[in-house]
């Protein structure tokens, strides 16, 4: 009797076995947040609103401004080069000696006040304030939720400093390096087709924690791309 009921129960686990682990593998991805792909991005800001009085250089000795900003309804956008971001705290990859524009300070710090690591954090920066565009008055702020996308891949990034009030296109070693572009302050960064989406009214708390960068961004990104 006893080996009729143990053969039983085999028979009933192997028939419920594989419907479970089934039932596993189909939900699990699910329970994984991700956020929309490049192209969906990008197809949100295909054309141009511009929004900044004229337009910015990429670099000090380019020609001419080329570069506008762009209102996309819940965030702002440029398509521009990406420069290196050596500035905050120092380190192997970032000081005097590998950068020869290097700064020790970065414009919003970390929560414990120390400037922003740009070896590990992925950030970008965002124009001073001028006659042709103050950020603060598109909703953006220091801490503030962006996405970078170049050559089909999306970081997800702070605003961690400002720049020269007339150049556009520049982010940190970190976010170069999750790019795939070269984040050396000397020879790196890339010429074109870098495109910064940065949400308005947005913040990720503490600023230097990547991963909230990841998930604030994610949900910014998705309800950006689902909206109207």
């Amino acid at each position: 009797m006893r080996k009729l009921v143990l053969l039983a129960i085999l028979a009933i686990a192997a028939a419920v076995l594989p419907t479970a682990i089934a039932s596993a593998a189909t939900t699990a991805p699910d329970a994984v947040q991700t956020g929309p792909t490049a192209d969906q991005i990008l197809a949100k800001v295909a054309s141009c609103k511009q929004i900044s009085k004229g337009k910015y250089k990429t670099d000090e000795d380019s020609g001419s401004a080329t570069v506008p900003v762009c209102d996309a309804g819940k965030a702002v956008f440029w398509k521009a080069d990406m420069d290196i971001d050596c500035d905050g705290q120092r380190t192997t990859q970032c000081n005097e000696n590998t950068d020869c524009c290097f700064y020790p300070d970065t414009a919003f710090p970390q929560s414990d006040g120390k400037p922003l690591n740009a070896a590990k954090l992925p950030y970008i920066v965002v124009p001073s304030s001028s006659s042709i565009w103050n950020y603060a008055n598109s909703g953006l702020r220091g801490g503030g939720s962006c996405a970078v996308i170049y050559n089909g891949k999306v970081e997800y990034a702070v605003i961690g400093d400002t720049g020269p009030n007339k150049i556009i296109g520049e982010a940190s070693y970190a976010t170069a390096k999750d790019l795939g572009i070269n984040p050396d302050p000397k020879n790196g960064g890339v010429d074109s087709g870098v495109t910064y989406v940065c949400f308005k009214n947005s913040a990720v708390n503490p600023i230097e924690d990547h991963a909230a960068a990841t998930s604030t961004g994610q949900k910014l990104a998705s309800a950006f791309v689902g909206g109207n």
